[in-house]
């Protein structure tokens, strides 16, 4: 799809997008979160230093951060992005698919709604996570996932109509979510890794390649003046900052054995 002429310019025009993003620590009980990979049990006090500074990254990019504390009912609530889809005009609060993430969602609609007036809802049998939702300018990229069926994009593109924004889906082959192989960072490139590189839907963008070896770091963040990219990646690391990009490096190991990145642990707006 790529940008149109008015959206490039709207594209460049917003540099400094995000002002706020909410965090939740990891808890004692994250040794306990869903991975579908065999690195390992996480390390809960490794864990939350890395969890520190992630939040002192985002805080470099100029943003305010609000750190909610730890929920251990729920291993994976340190994972906000899959509660909510969050734009300027409204939240829209997501349903999750797994059972023992059902819940986490409460608490954010809550503290969403110190910032919004217009709260909307995916409900059942719609499901959707944060992580399968890339936003393109006024566009809306839905993955369709193991976490996010038809019935869920289809609830959220009715909703952004709403407010003039528009939604498409994407078929996921073997992704997690959408945001575990691409990531949006601006001035029309994408960076991509896997099933994403060939994806005739994103063919008129620039595609910057992620190699298999490091497809994680495909998962990673544009805040303001700043790209927060996965320590350790340095073939991604130096293509990001040919393409013109400052880039902050920031270790997530430990949530990479639950399948999260960076994306995953922030609502960011």
């Amino acid at each position: 799809m790529g940008l149109s002429r008015k959206d490039k310019k709207k594209d460049k025009d917003e540099r400094k997008m995000y002002e706020k993003a909410i965090v939740r620590k990891p808890g004692k009980t994250i040794v306990d979160g869903i991975s579908s990979n065999d690195l390992g049990k996480p390390i809960y006090k490794k864990a939350l230093k890395q969890h520190r500074n992630y939040v002192e990254a985002l805080e470099r990019c100029g943003v305010e951060v609000i750190v909610l504390e730890a929920d251990v009912r729920f291993p994976d609530s340190t994972f906000v992005e899959d509660t909510a889809i969050v734009t300027e005009k409204c939240a829209i609060i997501a349903q999750p698919c797994v059972e023992s993430r059902s819940g986490e969602e409460i608490k954010i609609k809550r503290r969403l709604e110190e910032f919004y007036d217009r709260i909307e809802i995916v409900e059942s049998p719609g499901t959707i996570e944060g992580g399968d939702v890339l936003r393109v300018c006024d566009h809306f990229y839905i993955g369709l996932s193991t976490r996010t069926n038809k019935e869920g994009a289809k609830q959220l593109i009715n909703i952004l109509e709403k407010y003039d924004y528009t939604g498409s889906t994407v078929p996921l082959k073997k992704a997690l979510h959408l945001k575990s192989g691409i990531a949006y960072l601006g001035d029309n490139n994408l960076l991509a890794a896997g099933e994403f590189i060939d994806n005739p839907i994103f063919n008129n963008f620039n595609i910057i390649k992620v190699d298999n070896d490091e497809r994680y770091a495909s998962n990673c963040i544009r805040v303001n003046d700043y790209v927060l990219v996965a320590e350790g990646y340095q073939k991604t690391i130096k293509a990001i900052e040919r393409a013109g990009y400052k880039t902050i490096r920031v270790d997530v190991s430990e949530f990479r054995k639950l399948d999260g990145g960076l994306s995953c642990l922030s609502l960011r707006f």
